[in-house]
């Protein structure tokens, strides 16, 4: 067992993985502020976009975010049309969730930015590394 003087903060995997969030937050938060759009909402949009049209539950899980959380981000979308609603004809109490006309252009709009952020987020390492990281991480997940 490790010792408490020999544990140092600077070499643990939580400490790394959040100052590397925050690094990648700082990036997205620059690169997408003129959108105003969130980590988040983007993440349900490109899942929206990806399934064509989704539940909010299934939604919620198929982009990490708890009930409470995809709640907001999905009334914040659907606040700024971004995404619309139909009754799911197979349970009236669930709507399905889609991207409408402006949302499908902003998708297209804001992704190349996003792609920027991930380059910028990984520019320290070398194409190697980046592949290694992406996979280990994915393996973390």
């Amino acid at each position: 067992m490790a010792k408490s003087e020999d544990y140092l903060l600077e070499d643990q995997v939580g400490h790394l993985l959040r100052r590397a969030y925050q690094r990648h937050l700082a990036i997205f938060s620059e690169e997408m502020k003129a959108h105003n759009l969130t980590a988040m909402r983007l993440a349900a949009l490109i899942k929206v976009r990806d399934e064509g049209e989704v539940s909010q539950n299934r939604l919620g899980r198929l982009a990490a975010m708890d009930p409470a959380t995809v709640q907001g981000v999905v009334k914040g979308l659907a606040g700024r049309k971004l995404i619309v609603a139909r009754p799911d004809p197979n349970d009236r109490r669930r709507s399905l969730w889609r991207l409408s006309a402006a949302g499908k252009r902003f998708v297209k709009k804001v992704v190349p930015h996003a792609a920027r952020i991930s380059e910028s987020t990984l520019e320290p390492l070398t194409d190697a590394e980046k592949k290694v990281f992406l996979t280990l991480l994915r393996k973390l997940t």
